[in-house]
């Protein structure tokens, strides 16, 4: 048995990736774990819309009753959505057990890109990747996120690492693993929320263009593994870092309060510092994904185009 018979590809998607068009996958974690219902479904619909504006088809990405899903109905999205934390969320560890007892998952961004180069999709917008999280050299925190770009195929076009995280210590694994971070536009390491941090990417490249002909030369040549590019947050919804600072420093200090720690510790920092900037920050996550969308969509395009 392969692993396609565990795996069930949209009409529209399968359709598009017959006939050399370009395909975008979604992850479905910020459906469920992402922000609240409604406002998580009409997310996950705007960027599938914004997506199709842009030319290629969306495949937003879960496990559904067991089933590995390439692209999702809008009855489906809805489930997830209305189901919320209810939903498990599953990186590649989970992936099996999720099938196994045919329920249902929400894909990070690491079991996203599993189920998407199963499919055949090269490319993928998110939010933010996760990374090596603040305190790691005691606790050993480091998201799936990474080890999945060392070895899985897939672009993954985000808005850089999520601030809460610790950047220098992301930086490093990711060199540590092989996986090149690309600036489009931009020389500096986008830090989700604000459009710049202290840190330096390895290559910037200005247009879809040159990042799509760079990751044909990379799987061409054989080399494994995936490619991080980092689209900074559009100007007009970038917060100031000193406001993001602050609010991730207040939420870090009440996570350790509490006691949260591992895979909940991203959502509950998330939701914290939503509620710290006002729901700010939330608004800013939105446009971000959306502008993700938007670059995904391009190179998806030019990696197509012969």
């Amino acid at each position: 048995m392969t692993s396609q018979a565990f795996l069930d590809i949209a009409p529209e998607v399968q359709h598009a990736l017959a006939n050399g068009r370009a395909v975008v996958a979604l992850e479905s974690t910020i459906i469920s774990h992402g922000m609240p219902y409604p406002h998580n479904v009409a997310t996950a619909l705007q960027v599938e819309d914004e997506v199709r504006q842009h030319g290629a088809v969306p495949a937003t990405i879960a496990i559904v009753g067991g089933r590995l899903k390439a692209g999702l109905s809008r009855e489906e999205i809805e489930q997830l959505g209305k189901a919320g934390h209810a939903v498990t969320k599953v990186s590649r560890r989970d992936i099996p057990f999720i099938v196994a007892a045919r329920a249902n998952g929400a894909t990070t961004v690491a079991a996203t890109m599993v189920i998407a180069a199963m499919a055949g999709i090269r490319v993928f917008a998110t939010g933010g990747i996760g990374g090596v999280h603040r305190g790691a050299e005691s606790s050993f925190d480091v998201s799936a996120d990474l080890q999945e770009l060392a070895q899985t195929p897939v672009a993954v076009v985000c808005a850089g690492a999520k601030s809460i995280l610790d950047l220098r210590l992301t930086l490093e694994y990711l060199e540590t693993q092989g996986v090149p971070v690309v600036g489009y536009q931009t020389d500096a390491l986008p830090a989700f929320f604000t459009r710049d941090s202290a840190f330096r990417v390895d290559y910037r490249l200005d247009s879809a263009a040159q990042i799509a002909d760079v990751l044909k030369a990379k799987w061409a040549m054989g080399l494994q593994g995936g490619m991080v590019v980092a689209n900074p947050i559009p100007e007009a919804f970038a917060m100031p870092r000193e406001t993001i600072d602050k609010a991730i420093e207040q939420a870090l200090q009440e996570a350790t309060q509490q006691g949260i720690a591992g895979k909940a510790s991203t959502p509950f920092l998330l939701a914290r510092v939503n509620e710290l900037t006002g729901g700010d920050s939330l608004a800013s996550n939105i446009q971000l994904v959306l502008n993700n969308a938007r670059l995904a969509a391009a190179i998806a395009i030019a990696y197509q185009a012969h």
